[in-house]
């Protein structure tokens, strides 16, 4: 019991000294790689502040500041594992690189897919912080472009769109010419003075916020020919991050519609025509009809 006793105190106090000899090399490490988090998070901000300063892109500057906050944290991650005396971990990790690369590569080939497409377009720049980019089915606002995805907000949501999705599938940026087309489409009845409609429409347009009438020429034709109408469109421009397309759109609608009642147009309405026959009445063996059809219009 007592060898027992001796071979427990004697492990615990080997323990015990490994423990002090270790301590001093694990604050050391600890206070390196705050150290290193620190100098990371500084050159980020300075290399970020000096590349915005210097760069029409802000995108591509924020992009360019986080990744070499990437690299100089990977770089004090190395030190401290030196630091303590994993100098063997170190080397076998910078040795196996490669091969480490292409396993984590294939084993989370998504977020290095991501990770690539966020780098071509950070320096692709198909759009900038603010613009409106439209992808995938989902339109709105870019707030930031992240490593692994970007983020828009849409209807007060914050959508992530992973950076593959935008290398791959069609884009559409509303925001880089500053102009978007619009279009809308009246039916007027048959039989009307379609050249007078015509130019009651574009008196409308010039009365209706939003719509641009020096930069862009708002235009206005008869298109073609439906089952009871004739269709009048209207092309018009209106200016991205101004006023909602969909107010602009409410409203010109309004306007247009009280232009051309005001000026005596109809807008055509479906018409149903129902045909109603009085009974056949049975006299001397033979069936009479009595009265002709009754036509009601709705």
């Amino acid at each position: 019991m007592e060898e027992f006793i001796n071979d427990i105190s004697s492990h615990l106090k080997t323990y015990y000294n490994d423990l002090i000899d270790v301590t001093p090399k694990i604050g050391l490490a600890i206070v390196a790689f705050l150290i290193s988090w620190f100098i990371a998070s500084k050159a980020q901000q300075f290399m970020g502040n000096k590349l915005k300063k210097k760069m029409h892109d802000p995108l591509l500057a924020i992009f360019l500041s986080r990744l070499l906050k990437s690299v100089l944290l990977v770089i004090g991650v190395l030190i401290v594992l030196r630091i303590v005396g994993l100098t063997g971990i170190a080397t076998s990790l910078l040795a196996g690189a490669g091969i480490s690369a292409f396993v984590i590569g294939f084993a989370l080939k998504d977020i290095g897919e991501n990770f690539l497409a966020g780098i071509l377009l950070a320096f692709k720049r198909p759009f900038n912080i603010g613009e409106i980019i439209e992808s995938n089915g989902v339109k709105g606002k870019v707030v930031t472009l992240n490593l692994r995805d970007t983020q828009i907000i849409s209807s007060g949501k914050n959508i992530y769109l992973p950076n593959a999705l935008l290398i791959k599938n069609p884009l559409i940026n509303y925001s880089r010419e500053g102009f978007q087309a619009q279009q809308l489409v009246i039916g007027i009845e048959y039989g009307a003075d379609y050249e007078l409609a015509v130019n009651v429409i574009s008196d409308a347009l010039h009365d209706i916020e939003g719509v641009l009438k020096e930069e862009k020429e708002a235009s206005v034709y008869v298109s073609g020919i439906g089952v009871n109408s004739v269709q009048i469109t209207i092309d018009y421009w209106i200016k991205t991050g101004g006023i909602s397309s969909d107010d602009i759109k409410s409203n010109m609608i309004i306007k247009t519609l009280k232009a051309l009642t005001a000026a005596g147009f109809n807008i055509p309405t479906n018409v149903v025509e129902i045909k109603q026959y009085q009974p056949d009445v049975y006299t001397n063996g033979e069936y009479t009809k009595i009265g002709k059809p009754n036509l009601i219009e709705k």
